[in-house]
């Protein structure tokens, strides 16, 4: 019954808190996840996350859904999706009203440009997390030759990321197992 509590407030303040969408609420839910509630360890994070961007659909629903189902079962995924997507949805009715009627602004504006560096850093934070999980459990080259690997295919020859993503699973199970 407390960790439905525990998920409920956890993820509506991940996503209240995280403007912009899924990418600025990923560092706030790895804050909860992993180190406030240790519902998951980093290396597992960054898994979900992968797994989670190979997928269709928004990125925060399939964090909240895959936490909420380990931690609380079917109710748990209830609990956590609605935490996250509910917020959303008020606050989404009430700020395009505002917006509508202020959008020429120019505090409004302001307000929506000096947030980004904010969420910027977040993401690196997020990242250098991963690296340091990764280099840690696989090595340094090892994990150079994957991200070099990766960028390659993704901004060269323009292959998806859900494909480079599952590349890396299948690399990561035949050679690291």
């Amino acid at each position: 019954m407390m960790e439905w509590w525990h998920l409920l407030v956890s993820f509506f303040l991940s996503n209240v808190f995280g403007y912009g969408g899924g990418p600025s609420s990923i560092p706030l839910m790895y804050q909860e996840i992993v180190p406030n509630h240790s519902w998951m360890t980093s290396s597992g994070f960054s898994n979900m996350l992968a797994l989670g961007n190979a997928l269709p659909g928004p990125i925060a629903t399939k964090i909240a859904a895959y936490v909420g189902y380990q931690i609380g079962g079917w109710i748990g995924v209830i609990i956590a999706v609605a935490a996250t997507v509910v917020p959303s949805i008020i606050a989404l009715i009430i700020l395009l009203n505002l917006l509508q009627k202020y959008k020429k602004s120019p505090a409004i504006k302001g307000m929506t440009l000096l947030v980004q560096p904010v969420i910027a850093i977040m993401m690196v934070l997020v990242t250098w997390s991963s690296v340091v999980e990764s280099t840690k459990t696989i090595g340094f080259l090892q994990f150079i030759g994957i991200a070099v690997v990766a960028f390659y295919w993704i901004q060269k020859r323009k292959i998806h990321p859900a494909f480079v993503i599952v590349a890396g699973f299948v690399y990561g199970g035949i050679f690291l197992s």
